[in-house]
């Protein structure tokens, strides 16, 4: 060692430690990836039954709604039956995915990556395929105008245009890339991962309490290297639970720390927070509101905008069938029905088609005031039962428009 080096070695700090080196060996796991500054990843944040839980529910639950498509044609809304394009968003993707798994993965990376991106299969102007490919191999090129925004799409080897490509993105402002909740409530979530990983060692340590061991004697450095692999079996291996400690050998218990003190306290905290970071309530109709909808809206907007053709961005449109997420509630599937029955807004054969049951002859009708009238959707006439007549509100309303022609006469 030259004289340099020991110079160095007599004005360095004895307790200076590079907390960036990850060399440093630290007992406490929670402590050792606070110092090293930990980056949380999709994998690990999944390792949180809160996020994990909340992620499966969102996503399953928008995979299962069906997509349907709609055109209008002087106002009136009629769905669109047999298009290629809702066979491949509602069943068969072309994929090794069906489209169920397709869904999912898209809203899964929707919320925890960069968004989700799948490339468009096209046979001329027919969609023929959907393929859902990983963020990991998407790279967006785009031009630097701020106005004029231009993006392409570096997928393994090809470079494909924007309308080639399905994106599902989250708080974007370029319509490349997207922001997960990971990355925006990253320090929350790791401190999550952190808690369970420190739960983890507790448990692995089988729940031995921390501590040091005291010597009347100054220990050779033999006796010293036994003795620390001898208590490193007691905390790393579940058979080795017995330690003998020789005369001048004794063991004090260090005291709980504040982390060990307030871990259950903060690990609901930090559930909660995770919970409000996903928007997920204890009410199903807000969490429906705030976690669910808005990415149906998206995946509906990136779905007009990427598979209908310019002349029919006019007149069609996808949409989410949201019923299907309150099919499994039949309580409050059937009083939904019973209200959209009341206030005249679906016949009776309506409702039992969307329950896939077979029509009843008659049943297509809508009744007003109190039940005193019922419309025919069919004849388009006016039924009244107490009297047995039978109008249209065309014919109701020319009477009245002659009846008052005759009487003005009159006087």
């Amino acid at each position: 060692m030259g004289w340099i080096d020991k110079a160095r070695n007599i004005f360095k700090p004895k307790n200076e430690v590079n907390l960036n080196d990850t060399s440093v060996e630290l007992d406490d796991v929670l402590l050792s990836a606070l110092i090293n500054g930990e980056r949380i990843t999709r994998d690990k944040a999944l390792m949180l039954p809160a996020v994990s839980d909340a992620v499966d529910f969102i996503s399953s639950s928008i995979a299962s709604m069906p997509v349907k498509l709609y055109r209008v044609v002087k106002g009136e809304v009629s769905e669109v039956y047999g298009d290629t394009r809702t066979k491949l968003l509602n069943s068969d993707t072309g994929d090794t995915l069906n489209a169920f798994e397709f869904k999912k993965a898209m809203v899964q990376d929707y919320l925890l990556d960069k968004g989700g991106y799948a490339v468009v299969k096209r046979n001329r102007n027919d969609v023929v395929g959907l393929y859902y490919v990983e963020p990991y191999y998407v790279a967006p090129y785009k031009n630097t105008n701020p106005i004029e925004k231009y993006v392409e799409f570096l997928i393994y080897t090809k470079y494909y245009k924007k309308y080639e490509v399905l994106t599902l993105l989250r708080n974007s402002k370029d319509g490349a890339w997207g922001k997960g909740v990971i990355d925006e409530v990253s320090k929350a979530i790791e401190t999550a991962y952190t808690t369970l990983m420190y739960q983890l060692g507790l448990v692995q340590s089988g729940g031995n309490k921390k501590g040091f061991i005291q010597s009347d004697n100054k220990l050779d450095n033999e006796t010293l290297q036994k003795l620390k692999q001898a208590w490193s079996n007691f905390y790393n291996n579940n058979k080795e639970n017995v330690i003998v400690l020789n005369k001048g050998l004794t063991f004090k218990e260090s005291s709980n720390s504040s982390v060990e003190m307030q871990l259950n306290e903060s690990k609901k905290t930090l559930n909660d927070d995770i919970d409000k970071a996903f928007h997920i309530r204890k009410d199903f109709n807000e969490t429906f509101k705030e976690a669910i909808y808005p990415i149906i809206k998206a995946f509906e907007a990136s779905l007009n905008s990427t598979l209908l053709l310019e002349g029919e961005k006019r007149n069609y449109f996808f949409e989410f069938d949201v019923k299907e997420i309150v099919r499994a509630n039949l309580k409050e599937r059937y009083e939904a029905y019973r209200m959209a029955k009341e206030i005249g807004m679906k016949t009776i054969n309506e409702l039992r088609q969307e329950e896939n049951m077979n029509k009843i002859e008659g049943m297509d009708v809508i009744p007003f005031g109190l039940g005193a009238v019922l419309y025919d959707t069919d004849t388009k006439t006016y039924f009244t039962p107490n009297t047995g007549a039978v109008s249209s509100g065309k014919d109701n309303n020319e009477e009245a428009n002659t009846q008052g022609q005759v009487e003005g006469g009159e006087k």
